[in-house]
């Protein structure tokens, strides 16, 4: 697999997945949750997609470039440090935006 198609599946799945919470209603797209999921469900559920995701994109990250860090347990031995997971956490925010406007915006209008 070439560093570009990585990058693509990537960007395809960070996608869905900063979505998911706001477009279904039903707790890690399993449980099923009697009246509307709270929002403080839906920004846990959000999260817990943005360790999902960066899970996957360490692990492809080892794939392509070999064993990058030392041991991947041991945050302190990460070559990124806070500022990596700042910007990947405010870009995991700006994706998970058309979801967002679509559950409190757009879904009152379109009924």
């Amino acid at each position: 697999m070439s560093s570009s198609i990585a990058v693509l599946i990537l960007f395809i799945v960070t996608l869905v997945a900063a979505n998911i919470p706001f477009i279904s209603d039903r707790a890690l797209l399993m449980l099923d949750i009697d009246n509307n999921k709270k929002f403080w469900l839906r920004a846990a559920e959000w999260f817990l997609m943005y360790v999902v995701v960066m899970a996957i994109a360490i692990g492809l990250e080892i794939k392509l470039h070999g064993n990058a860090y030392a041991n991947v347990w041991e945050f302190w031995n990460f070559s990124q440090h806070w500022e990596f997971y700042s910007i990947t956490l405010c870009l995991f925010v700006v994706f998970a935006l058309p979801g967002f406007i679509y559950h409190y915006d757009l879904k009152k209008h379109l009924k």
